[in-house]
C-alpha cells in the first residue's frame, strides 16, 4: 500500500499557484530548491497529474543533458509511472504514461493500494476531490515570497483539515517548504 501525497506545488504567500493572468514563471525553483525537490521525488512510484500539469512536466521526457540538477529530475521522472487525468487529452505516446479519462476517488484509492512507495498527485484541480475527502496523507507546499492577489488556489477553498507540520525548510530565494500530514498518520 502506498502513500498519497499532494506535491510539487509552489504557491504565492496568498495561496495561488498562478497569477490572475495564468502566469507561473515566478514559481521556477532556485537550484537549491530544485535539488531538494529531486530528493523528495526519489520515493515517487506514480505521478498523477491533470492535463495542464502534465503538459508542463512532459518537457522532462526529452530533456537534453546539461545541468546535473535537471538531469537528475529528468531521470526520476522517466523511471516513475505517470497517470494523466483528462477527458480532453488524446492518446499520449510516452513511456510509462497512461491517460485516465475520469479519476474517481475509488480509482485513486485503487492506485494507492496497488503501489509500493508514494503516489504523488499534482495540480490543484486534479487533487481537489482527494483533498476535500481527506484521502491525502501528506501535503507538500513551497510557499514563495510573492503576493499575486488572484489566480488558481493551491488548496480547495472549501477544504477543511487539521494537520501536523512534519517538516519545514527555507531556501536561498526566500521560498519555504512546508510538509503537513494527518495527525497520527
Amino acid at each position: 500500500m502506498g502513500t498519497l501525497r499532494f506535491g510539487m506545488i509552489s504557491c504565492s504567500l496568498d495561496g495561488f499557484v498562478n497569477d490572475g493572468d495564468g502566469e507561473i514563471g515566478w514559481t521556477a525553483p532556485s537550484d537549491d530548491r530544485h535539488q531538494f525537490i529531486n530528493g523528495r521525488v526519489r520515493d515517487v512510484s506514480v505521478f498523477v497529474t491533470g492535463r495542464r500539469m502534465y503538459e508542463m512536466l512532459r518537457v522532462w521526457e526529452d530533456w537534453p543533458p546539461g545541468r546535473q540538477v535537471e538531469d537528475e529530475f529528468a531521470a526520476l521522472w522517466a523511471r516513475a509511472d505517470k497517470i494523466v487525468c483528462s477527458d480532453g487529452l488524446g492518446p499520449v505516446d510516452a513511456p510509462r504514461t497512461t491517460v485516465e479519462r475520469r479519476l474517481t476517488l475509488d480509482r485513486l484509492d485503487e492506485i494507492v493500494a496497488q503501489t509500493d512507495g508514494v503516489v504523488e498527485i499534482s495540480g490543484p484541480t486534479t487533487a481537489a476531490g482527494a483533498l476535500r475527502a481527506g484521502r491525502v496523507d501528506e501535503i507538500d507546499l513551497f510557499v514563495l515570497p510573492r503576493v499575486v492577489g488572484e489566480g488558481r488556489r493551491a488548496l480547495p477553498q472549501d477544504m477543511r483539515a487539521t494537520l501536523e507540520l512534519r517538516e519545514s525548510r527555507t531556501f536561498s530565494n526566500g521560498a519555504v517548504y512546508l510538509s503537513y500530514g494527518r495527525p497520527g498518520a
